[in-house]
């Protein structure tokens, strides 16, 4: 019979993968203590957290959450990284970190139910993250919107000039003619408001 404590690491373990976006396995042997809390750091700014699981007890987590390919990779000193925001943020950590430690080995990747290689891992990692994706869209549509608004302000304030220009020369008692010769120098909506406008 299990003893409680496995049972319960189990369960949190399980719980940690159900719930993630993602799940990277590195293999930190050979980091310091402190290369170890500067990695957690770092991985915290991205929205994951890192763990150093007995593999026993992970294996039986993957198979409780239903994850499954990641038997082979699950020996030997490996720790998980649990991205539960952005993958792409928590790949991007975990591949600048390696680059500065080259004893960190980038193992593999879990994510929508698919084992990730090392290299498709890399490759994650130089996806613009989500925030900047978002900005970009937003940024995307307010541009036309923008345009659409300048637009709209020079129609208007072209019109108005227009309108008191022709205000002017009916007050003034100029033939209606002059009037025409102004408002042929505009586009074709704004002609037609002005002609409307005359009569």
């Amino acid at each position: 019979m299990p003893r409680p404590e496995k049972v319960q690491a189990v369960t949190e373990i399980r719980e940690r993968l159900e719930s993630s976006e993602a799940v990277f396995l590195t293999e930190y042997r050979g980091l310091s203590v402190k290369a170890v809390q500067e990695l957690r750091r770092a991985l915290r700014e991205s929205g994951a957290e890192y763990k150093v699981v007995k593999m026993t007890l992970a294996k039986r987590a993957a198979d409780d959450a239903g994850v499954t390919g990641l038997d082979e990779f699950l020996v030997g000193p490996t720790a998980l990284a649990f991205a539960h925001r952005d993958p792409v943020a928590t790949a991007k950590a975990l591949k600048e970190f390696s680059r500065a430690n080259e004893v960190l080995v980038l193992k593999a990747g879990y994510l929508s139910g698919n084992v990730l290689t090392p290299e498709e891992v890399s490759r994650l990692a130089e996806i613009e993250s989500r925030d900047v994706l978002l900005a970009r869209i937003a940024g995307a549509a307010k541009a036309p919107l923008h345009k659409a608004a300048g637009f709209i302000a020079s129609f208007t304030r072209d019109a108005a000039s227009v309108f008191a220009q022709l205000l002017e020369k009916k007050e003034s008692g100029a033939p209606p003619t002059d009037a025409i010769e102004v408002v042929t120098e505009l586009e074709p909506a704004e002609t037609a408001a002005v002609m409307a406008e005359e009569e």
